[in-house]
């Protein structure tokens, strides 16, 4: 079995993950800088909160109209250019000469080119780390991810109180062009995966298979609806809603590492459903209100099940036509993607009409009722890899 040394071993994915984490780090200051500057300007809460899950809004439409890009443009140019122009963009926001919509018009729309990049990067990792090393490689990109996020809305809130929110947009245009030369330098030239394909006939091809559709609404909809009770966490602890930030990083970051690193595909698969229950079934008990060091507990078990996600990755992946490697895994990520922000936006839309520890019971009972009315796709019948369901 492959080991997390394995996967370093391979020197381009340590460029990836290089560039991922600086990556997620300069995001999470920017989406709070412009958050930030949204609320000073318009003094809206709604606004500021539009302008943090902006970019994060459209990138499924993204994924359906221009995913194809991802198997047709060589992966280098197209990773580090897409960096170099994401700086210049922060650059134009840091400037401050456009109005509010303009900001948040220029955030949707480097959403819809950003689930471009992303899906080729998450294929170029598949292609650099066959078999049981896809899975250990996104495991390890996961654990960074949220200890970046953790660190970086510490020291981006640090960085505001410090410089400001212009001064933090800029820190983030630097770090964008920062990993635009580290992709250059880092990653070899390769091939276009794929020659010329529509999009939107890649799309209709995966969303008409019947196993890859469910495979995709398995990785959107119970942990998108979950997310929907995270946005919560504020309403529900207040001050204390760090705490509750921590105990779910925490818990995702001990179950990738244990999902990751010690099961192997055929456990994963048995594990799909129990990860998935153990995801939703602890945010019922929010109904009773809980203590803030009781809530974190529940936090924290729950979050382990986001590791359930490993598995069905692994088998989407596996079923996915190599020439359209990209464009499926940026579907399946920016789906993802959009469907957390949609769920945040609905469930504090909830919240308004009913108590929020009500709201994040309802959140849990909705990702239940996915999970059970996709069943069939978290316990397939055995079949080759890519057939028809």
């Amino acid at each position: 079995m492959q080991t997390y040394r394995d996967v370093f071993a391979v020197g381009e994915f340590r460029t990836l993950f290089a560039g991922a984490t600086a990556g997620v780090a300069g995001g999470t200051v920017t989406m709070l800088a412009l958050s930030t500057l949204v609320y000073a300007d318009t003094g809206s809460p709604f606004l500021a909160a539009v302008a943090y899950l902006a970019g994060f809004l459209p990138q499924a439409l993204g994924a359906l109209v221009l995913g194809g890009l991802a198997d047709r443009l060589p992966p280098r140019p197209l990773l580090a250019g897409w960096e170099a122009v994401h700086a210049c963009l922060l650059v134009v926001l840091a400037l401050g000469v456009l109005p509010v919509w303009g900001m948040l018009a220029l955030l949707m729309t480097a959403g819809l080119a950003d689930s471009v990049a992303a899906a080729s990067r998450n294929a170029l990792i598949a292609d650099l780390l066959p078999g049981n090393g896809y899975v250990l490689g996104r495991s390890v990109l996961n654990i960074a991810a949220g200890a970046t996020q953790i660190a970086g809305f510490g020291g981006g809130a640090l960085l505001l109180s410090l410089v400001g929110p212009t001064a933090a947009m800029w820190a983030g245009a630097g770090t964008a062009a920062a990993v635009a030369l580290l992709y250059r330098l880092g990653l070899r030239a390769r091939e276009p995966r794929a020659t010329a394909r529509r999009s939107i006939a890649g799309a209709r091809l995966l969303l008409g298979d019947r196993n890859l559709r469910g495979l995709l609404l398995v990785q959107w909809a119970p942990n998108g609806l979950i997310v929907g009770a995270e946005a919560l966490y504020v309403p529900y602890a207040g001050d204390s809603a760090g705490v509750l930030f921590v105990a779910a990083a925490g818990g995702m970051l001990v179950g990738d590492v244990v999902v990751g690193r010690w099961t192997t595909p055929e456990s994963r698969l048995r594990l799909g459903v129990p990860l998935y229950v153990l995801l939703a079934a602890p945010y019922l008990l929010f109904v009773l209100r809980p203590e803030v060091w009781v809530a974190a507990a529940l936090v924290a078990v729950a979050s382990f099940g986001f590791a359930g996600h490993l598995g069905t990755q692994e088998r989407y992946l596996a079923a996915l036509p190599e020439r359209m490697r990209g464009q499926g895994l940026g579907l399946a990520g920016s789906g993802m993607l959009t469907g957390q922000a949609l769920a945040a936006s609905l469930t504090g839309a909830l919240a308004e009409g009913v108590p929020v520890p009500v709201a994040m019971a309802l959140a849990g009972l909705a990702s239940l009722t996915a999970t059970a009315c996709l069943l069939r796709h978290l316990r397939p019948v055995t079949r080759p890899a890519g057939s028809p369901a």
